[in-house]
């Protein structure tokens, strides 16, 4: 029953790309192709697939216990906090204290966690920032 409801789930959300794709204005100034290809593909791809599995599921999956889906919720939770303190925290900051966070939940001992985030977090900034020139959310201390 899950991969049905997930099916139609993907089936609506790949209407709702066709409905979005055939809303955006094309300019005169656009390519052959334009800018309405990229979602109609995306949404063909994901209907699709998410007939596939609306019409051949699975077996019923065993759930994880109350426990891991509180685990999975929190995860779900410092996610969405990350990106709501990227412009407050800057790139450096946030990703360090969700990285460390992830990492702990992930089995990591604590010091290690916050060794691996700091690391995870140095290290993106110095490979898109520094190295490639991507911009990044600037935090209260320039970085």
């Amino acid at each position: 029953m899950s991969d049905r409801i997930f099916g139609v789930v993907g089936m609506l959300l790949a209407l709702g790309y066709v409905v979005a794709a055939f809303a955006i204005e094309e300019s005169f100034l656009s390519d052959a192709v334009g800018p309405k290809a990229f979602p109609l593909i995306i949404a063909g791809i994901l209907g699709l697939s998410s007939a596939v599995i609306a019409l051949r599921p699975d077996a019923e999956p065993a759930w994880p216990a109350l426990g891991r889906l509180a685990e999975i919720g929190a995860a779900v939770v410092v996610m969405i906090l990350y990106a709501e303190m990227l412009p407050v925290a800057g790139f450096v900051i946030a990703t360090a204290f969700a990285a460390a966070y992830l990492a702990w939940r992930l089995g990591s001992a604590p010091l290690e966690a916050v060794a691996v985030g700091v690391g995870t977090s140095v290290g993106i900034y110095v490979i898109f920032h520094l190295a490639l020139g991507l911009s990044l959310a600037r935090g209260p201390f320039g970085f």
